[in-house]
C-alpha cells in the first residue's frame, strides 16, 4: 500500500502565520475537516467526537461521565462535597473523577479546541457555539467532581478564552444573518460573563487587562456604526417617555444603553 504523504502535502502547502482549513468529503461520503499543519494534515469529524471514537458507546467521554453522574444523583440530590477519598464519595452516592479520568477528559477537550478553531475559520458559527459550550460543561464537570484539587482547577484558566470564543461565534452568526442588535447583545453578554468570572475568582482588576475582554470590546466597537440610526432614535424616544412618566429606573437603563450605542 502506498502511504507516502509527500504528494498530498505538496498539493496543499503550509502557509506560516495562517490557519489553513478545508472541508472535504471522506470515502464514506461524510464531511471531514482538515487543518494544514507544518508537519502534516490534521483531520477531524464534523460532528460527534473529533476523532470519531465513541467511548463507552457515548458521543464523548464528557457525555459518558455526565450520564454516570445523572444515574448516581437524583434530580434533587446535591453534587456533594469533596471528601478527599474516592471510596468515601462513591459510597456517599457522589460520582467522582479520578486523576486518570481527568487526564483523558483534558485530552478530549483539546480535540474540541482544535475543531472549534477550524470551524471558526470555516464560518460554521453554530458548530463553534456547540463545541465551546461543550468545553465549558467540561470545565464545570472537573470543578464539581474531580477528586484532586489540581484537577478541579486544571482547565479553569481556559474559561475566559472559551467564553470569548463562544460570544464571538454567537455574534458572528447573528451578523451573518444581518441581525446586528442580536450580535451586540451576544457580545455584551460575553463581556458580562467575563466580568463575573474575574469577580468570582477574586481578580476583578484582571477584567480591565484581559485580552479576551478587549477582543469582544473591539468587536463591539466595530459593530456600533453598523446599527441603524432609527434604533438610536427609538431608544431616545423611549428614554423621554420614561422620564415623562417618572419611571426613573427604566430611564437609567435606557440611558446606559444609549451611552453604549454611542448615542
Amino acid at each position: 500500500m502506498h502511504r507516502d504523504l509527500t504528494e498530498l502535502l505538496a498539493e496543499w502547502p503550509f502557509e506560516p502565520g495562517q490557519i489553513s482549513v478545508r472541508l472535504i468529503e471522506a470515502a464514506d461520503g461524510t464531511p471531514r475537516i482538515q487543518v494544514r499543519l507544518d508537519l502534516g494534515i490534521l483531520q477531524m469529524y464534523v460532528n460527534g467526537r473529533p476523532d470519531g471514537q465513541r467511548p463507552h458507546g457515548y458521543d464523548s467521554l464528557l457525555d459518558y461521565h455526565e450520564s454516570q453522574i445523572d444515574q448516581m444523583q437524583g434530580p434533587d440530590d446535591p453534587a456533594g462535597e469533596h471528601f478527599g477519598e474516592e471510596e468515601e464519595e462513591e459510597e456517599a452516592g457522589v460520582r467522582v473523577l479520578t486523576p486518570e479520568d481527568c487526564r483523558m477528559l483534558r485530552e478530549e477537550s483539546q480535540q474540541y479546541y482544535h475543531r472549534y478553531i477550524a470551524l471558526l475559520v470555516l464560518e460554521d458559527f453554530e458548530a463553534v457555539v456547540r463545541d465551546t459550550s461543550r468545553n465549558l460543561r467540561l470545565v464545570d464537570l472537573l470543578n464539581e467532581h474531580a477528586i484532586k484539587e489540581e484537577d478541579r482547577r486544571s482547565l479553569e484558566s481556559h474559561r475566559p478564552y472559551i467564553l470569548m470564543m463562544r460570544a464571538r461565534a454567537l455574534a458572528s452568526h447573528a451578523l451573518k444573518h444581518e441581525e446586528n442588535k442580536v450580535a451586540l447583545n451576544a457580545i455584551d453578554e460575553g463581556i458580562e460573563a467575563l466580568k463575573l468570572y474575574f469577580e468570582q475568582t477574586d481578580q476583578p482588576e484582571a477584567f480591565n487587562h484581559s485580552g479576551e475582554v478587549q477582543m469582544l470590546k473591539d468587536m463591539r466597537d466595530s459593530l456600533i456604526p453598523k446599527l441603524p440610526v432609527s434604533q438610536k432614535a427609538e431608544m431616545r424616544q423611549r428614554l423621554e417617555a420614561a422620564i415623562a412618566s417618572e419611571n426613573f429606573e427604566l430611564a437609567a437603563i435606557l440611558r446606559d444603553e444609549l451611552k453604549m450605542l454611542g448615542g
